[in-house]
């Protein structure tokens, strides 16, 4: 077998006829290289199919392009999205993603010191229950950082792009008052997460002056299937069942509509269910959910966009960029009443 040998900057010197120096040079951002050399250079490059070495140029500019993506939610599927949309965003951008898995870590200064020891130059924290602490120890120590998925705050002290997740739980009881649902519940996530609180505090704000309405309301262990089947299945266990359930986001309402298909409940005929995100399952047929949509693809845009920001040194106030919410109407929930 071949061994594929990489061409050096030495290979690119020698090609186009000039020092090794000059070909650093090149391919230094901001560098001094006069028009002819740079073009000799480049023809030179292409050539040979060479790449400049990202570490080595690091040890010269003092920046790696390494970008630390942290969440701690590996178990919902939605992050796969998540991911996939950050990673393509900041290649495009000429940043390397750094992925970090952060469950079960409570202690911000151990994620602060985990991330230094790469050197990265910025910091993405993409989380929606992760608190507001963890974004502003890395601030504090140095690093810039953007808060995706983050709690609101009219005076951020980072910077959050996101939903108002108190609007997102309004939105979701206003919907099922619409619909006629005297008995609704919310069966959020996990019962410390900033978003669930969130969530939850809308819901009951926009019931708490329908006297006529029954509410009631559990918690999952966690953003996940399985929390959200069991929770339905303790649910089911304990009866009655409200008429409908706002779940704390999709993948815990494609659980709870697991456990009540098992248990055979029709949905929306006996049980009607409303989630949060509009991820990729939501619109399998086999699941079909009516959700409210959280615009990802945006949310994940405008973060990249401000690293890049921050990156080149662009003085910016923190503040909070809310996204617009969307009522997605699939077959999980009855028809409005006319």
């Amino acid at each position: 077998m071949d061994i594929i040998v990489a061409p050096t900057l030495k290979d690119v010197a020698a090609l186009a006829g000039v020092s090794t120096s000059a070909v650093s040079r090149c391919f230094t951002a901001g560098a001094s290289v006069a028009p002819a050399t740079r073009e000799k250079i480049h023809k030179a490059a292409d050539e040979l199919g060479y790449q400049p070495n990202a570490l080595a140029s690091s040890l010269t500019t003092g920046r790696t392009k390494l970008v630390g993506l942290v969440s701690n939610n590996f178990h919902n599927p939605i992050f796969l999205e998540v991911f996939d949309l950050f990673t393509r965003a900041l290649q495009e951008s000429g940043l390397r993603p750094l992925l970090v898995n952060l469950t079960d870590e409570r202690d911000p200064i151990a994620s602060v010191r985990l991330l230094q020891q790469y050197s990265v130059d910025a910091v993405v924290v993409a989380s929606s229950t992760l608190p507001v602490s963890f974004a502003e120890s890395f601030q504090a120590a140095g690093v810039p950082v953007v808060h995706a998925f983050g709690r609101y705050a009219a005076q951020p002290n980072v910077n959050v792009i996101g939903i108002d997740n108190k609007e997102a739980g309004r939105m979701a009881a206003t919907e099922l008052l619409r619909r006629g649902y005297r008995k609704v519940a919310m069966l959020a996530g996990p019962k410390s997460a900033t978003s669930t609180e969130d969530r939850l505090a809308g819901f009951l704000d926009a019931l708490k002056d329908t006297p006529d309405v029954e509410v009631s309301t559990s918690f999952a262990s966690a953003y996940s299937y399985e929390a959200g089947w069991e929770e339905m299945q303790r649910l089911i266990a304990g009866g009655p069942l409200a008429e409908a359930y706002f779940c704390g986001d999709d993948v815990l309402s494609i659980g709870a509509l697991s456990a009540l298909q098992e248990a055979g409940k029709r949905v929306p005929e006996d049980v009607g269910l409303i989630g949060l995100n509009d991820m990729e399952m939501a619109h399998w047929r086999n699941i079909n959910l009516t959700t409210i949509r959280q615009p990802i693809p945006e949310v994940v845009r405008l973060s990249v966009e401000m690293v890049v920001r921050m990156l080149d040194e662009a003085e910016e106030a923190p503040r909070a960029h809310l996204l617009p919410l969307e009522l997605v109407e699939r077959g999980t929930l009855r028809p409005a009443k006319t």
